[in-house]
């Protein structure tokens, strides 16, 4: 699934620069605020975020997330009071946070949980309405407002949001969730909205400027992974941390510096790529220049149906691992990582970037199928995004 949002104005676009608020005191806000972080929060405050995890295991908070058919992983949050519940997408590559609204008509809304405006007594609309496009279908935010927002212990005590007015059927009427909380920059934001983790920062909710994601390699509904906000968690990861600098405020985005099928190195980051780490996208994607390339080097065969390609069961295991380097290491996914395996029908779960490059670089995203093997660390303090073989 592809959710990297394109932002569309829907009825009215709220001028005016995006929202930061960071008080002073003896916090994190206040680390903060000492290296310069007026217009953006995050800017760089050296630390050691796995000296900070062992040190303060108990404020670390765990939100665990639930996996879908394979193929999408959210977990529950609370809005209002008294508390409305909603499964939402934890969604790296997006920066809104919505849920569907008591008004919306669309089929895709009717098997979801809604907001009832009613049941909170303080929730006022702001009268705005705008458009998010994600990769795979658009929908309209109305009745804008601010509420409590609540992940495990970390409240936010006035967290904007929006309602979904319409809802396009594919793909959010076979969605397991009801919305989506984005987590990207402030910046990718809809209408200047302010996102959940510039709330959580403004409100000392969080121990450290950071979260990851820990998605299972082999997920249940039960049990898919986790999300940690506010550190990480050394037991589920081995080695040691590669961290890649954040190369363009808006998505997770670093720098791919290479590309390789099993020995054969590439040349087409040679004059440079960009990655996008994003948790609300299942597959890989590849730039449409190269699909073919891949496809070559790999045996793969393009399916009738145009979007997937197939490749022979029996010869899975021969084939080689790919490779993507990043922060000067090279991170591995091996064939039993990038084949999916459905009753004997093996695909490459790989698929064409969907997005414009912003900088006109090859642009691939690294979805699921990627973070399912490595651990990944979204270190807000320092513009930077940590890998780690999962343990």
């Amino acid at each position: 699934m592809k959710w990297l949002p394109v932002v569309l104005a829907c009825l009215q676009l709220a001028e005016g620069a995006v929202r930061i608020s960071l008080k002073k005191g003896l916090s994190i806000r206040d680390k903060m605020r000492a290296a310069g972080v007026l217009d953006d929060f995050l800017k760089h405050i050296k630390y050691d975020p796995v000296k900070k995890y062992q040190s303060s295991q108990s404020s670390v908070v765990r939100e665990p997330i639930t996996n879908h058919l394979d193929s999408s992983y959210f977990g529950e949050i609370s809005i209002g009071e008294p508390p409305q519940k909603f499964l939402v997408l934890f969604d790296t590559g997006s920066s809104n946070l919505w849920v569907p609204s008591m008004n919306c008509k669309s089929p895709a809304c009717f098997n979801h949980a809604k907001f009832q405006p009613s049941d909170s007594a303080t929730f006022t609309s702001s009268g705005q309405s705008h458009t998010v496009s994600y990769g795979s279908g658009s929908l309209c935010l109305a009745d804008l407002g601010s509420l409590p927002l609540q992940i495990q212990s970390v409240t936010v005590t006035q967290q904007e949001f929006g309602l979904s007015q319409e809802e396009p059927t594919q793909p959010f009427y076979f969605a397991d969730f009801d919305g989506i909380l984005g987590m990207a920059y402030p910046s990718l934001a809809v209408g200047g909205m302010a996102t959940a983790l510039e709330g959580m920062l403004d409100q000392d909710q969080l121990s450290e400027p950071v979260f990851s994601f820990y998605f299972s390699r082999q997920p249940t509904y039960e049990y898919g992974g986790e999300l940690i906000l506010g550190g990480i968690d050394p037991q589920l990861f081995q080695g040691d941390i590669t961290w890649a600098p954040v190369t363009q405020k808006l998505y997770w985005q670093v720098a791919l510096e290479d590309f390789a099928v099993g020995q054969s190195v590439s040349s087409w980051c040679s004059q440079g790529c960009q990655a996008i780490v994003d948790t609300g996208t299942f597959l890989l994607t590849v730039p449409q220049e190269y699909i073919e390339s891949i496809l070559e080097a790999l045996g793969a065969q393009e399916t009738s149906y145009g979007v997937s390609y197939a490749v022979d069961c029996s010869d899975t295991q021969s084939l080689p691992p790919i490779a993507f380097g990043i922060g000067g290491a090279r991170l591995l996914l091996s064939p039993s990582a990038y084949v999916l395996n459905s009753n004997g029908y093996c695909t490459l779960a790989i698929e064409a970037t969907y997005l414009p490059s912003q900088d006109g670089q090859p642009l691939w995203i690294l979805g699921d199928v990627f973070l399912k093997e490595y651990y990944t660390i979204f270190d807000m303090a320092n513009n930077r995004v940590g890998f780690a073989l999962s343990a």
